[in-house]
């Protein structure tokens, strides 16, 4: 029988000292979690913040905007029909030069020589030669031709008008940005064209679809999706690249804006109304633009996500909803067991 004294084994606690705690083992189920910290993310941030209130505090501040100046010629009649101008050059200048463009860009893809070399030497002319020296040119057109007429073909003339009271400068305007912008259009709907896979048209064919239809049926609605963003931006450019009219002494909305400030000095808030003006119009246009995407991506995207329209409709729902909870009042539920 061993006594007390006995000399404990190794790894054994000594008498007396008690128990030694064993060492924590490391579990590998449960690291420990480190969040990562982004400190470069929040000092651009805080950078960010500091700019942007800066920026805004100089335009409440600073008298030179003159405010006031602008408040009285945001909404004159002077500039609301400048407006006006601006939007109907960009409609006319839009829908004719899109429709040339797909003329255009169907020539480029067909199979006649002839058509091919046509279409690419007016987009090679056009796009090399800028908008304004176009313009100037369709304004001064009655220098080099005093009359247009209708006849035969190196032939005798039948009727004649003169050009000025043909075309006038608003007609001058509208064929500059036109075929300028036909030259853009014809490569973006044929790179829309392309983008769509030929063995559906090979399918079409198959199946006896005439050609005509194939494109207006199949090849055109998904072209679309791959033609939209970049016409919706070049649209966008039109409506800014309207301002080059202001050669050609155009009321539209940037001439009116150095009409009025060359009267009254006031170039600094005027400019900011043709800035405001500028940028109402292209967010509108930038709407218009995500809703037709939106329709024609249905193809592609089954579920497209809500418009912040529906989301605000949504959050509305969802507040009444919690709303109406919080009126309800609490039913106490009945212990379990209590046929009272």
């Amino acid at each position: 029988m061993a006594s007390s004294t006995d000399t404990a084994p190794p790894g054994a606690a000594a008498p007396g000292t008690g128990p030694e705690a064993p060492p924590t083992p490391h579990d590998p189920a449960s690291p420990k979690v480190v969040p990562a910290r982004h400190y470069a993310r929040w000092a651009a941030a805080v950078a960010v913040v500091v700019l942007v209130a800066q920026f805004v505090h100089g335009l409440a501040t600073n008298p030179v905007w003159e405010w006031h100046v602008f408040r009285d010629y945001v909404f004159s009649e002077t500039i609301v029909q400048a407006v006006w101008v601006t939007l109907q050059l960009t409609a006319y200048a839009t829908v004719l030069g899109f429709l040339l463009g797909t003329v255009l860009a169907f020539m480029r893809l067909s199979r006649s020589p002839v058509l091919q070399t046509v279409a690419w030497s007016y987009i090679w002319i056009f796009r090399s030669i800028p908008m304004i020296v176009q313009l100037v040119f369709w304004f001064n057109l009655s220098a080099l031709y005093e009359e247009l007429g209708v006849g035969i073909p190196f032939g005798p003339v039948f009727w004649s008008v003169d050009s000025n009271s043909l075309i006038g400068t608003i007609g001058a305007a509208v064929i500059g940005l036109t075929l300028h912008q036909a030259a853009y259009a014809a490569e973006i709907v044929r790179g829309g064209v392309i983008a769509v896979d030929h063995g559906q048209l090979e399918a079409a064919a198959a199946l006896g679809i005439p050609r005509l239809r194939q494109i207006r049926r199949i090849v055109l609605p998904q072209a679309m999706r791959a033609i939209l963003p970049t016409a919706g931006n070049e649209i966008i450019g039109l409506l800014k690249g309207t301002s080059v009219v202001y050669v050609m002494s155009i009321g539209e909305l940037f001439y009116q804006v150095q009409v009025i400030y060359g009267r009254n000095g006031r170039v600094i808030p005027l400019l900011l109304v043709a800035t405001a003006w500028y940028v109402v119009l292209t967010s509108l246009l930038s709407i218009a633009q995500y809703y037709v995407e939106r329709r024609y991506a249905r193809g592609a995207n089954r579920t497209p996500p809500p418009t912040p329209l529906q989301r605000a409709r949504r959050f509305v729902r969802n507040l009444r909803a919690a709303a109406a909870r919080r009126n309800q009042p609490v039913v106490p539920l009945k212990p379990l067991g209590d046929s009272r």
